[in-house]
């Protein structure tokens, strides 16, 4: 059973993502937080597989909650969940340690695709951000070669 921590400052959010993952048999959600100093504190107290981290927290940024996340527990894996676009976070989270970026407009499908490879510890990126990063290298080796 893979076990995970949700922090989102929407219950409405919130609840609509344990209703999604109760329908899987093998995704149970044993925590959840409604902004990053509850989470942290959480993790603390109980082990997760994969915590789901809205990158918009009213009280600290997504990205700072998730280093700290990475710092109190190495083997977390973070997936985040932004309704910002990809291009715009996505890089950013990765380098910070996420284990991968979902945007909020993914169907309910993808998520439980993501959380499971993140679970079982690879990272997970879209095919539309593969398909961005695997540009930006091509212009980049075409600029620099």
């Amino acid at each position: 059973m893979i076990k995970v921590m949700i922090t989102d400052d929407h219950a409405i959010v919130r609840q609509g993502l344990k209703q999604i993952l109760s329908e899987t048999g093998d995704i149970s959600v044993t925590g959840e937080a409604e902004n990053g100093i509850q989470a942290i504190r959480i993790i603390r107290q109980q082990a997760f597989d994969v915590m789901l981290l809205d990158i918009s927290l009213p009280d600290r940024n997504g990205i700072e909650v998730l280093k700290q996340a990475r710092k109190e527990c190495p083997d977390l894996a973070v997936l985040m969940l932004s309704m910002h676009n990809e291009n715009e976070f996505a890089i950013r989270a990765l380098k910070a340690g996420a284990a991968g970026y979902l945007n909020k407009q993914s169907a309910p499908a993808q998520l439980v695709v993501a959380i499971r490879q993140v679970a079982s510890g690879q990272k997970y990126i879209t095919p539309a951000l593969a398909m961005e990063l695997a540009n930006a290298i091509a212009t980049d080796n075409l600029s620099s070669g």
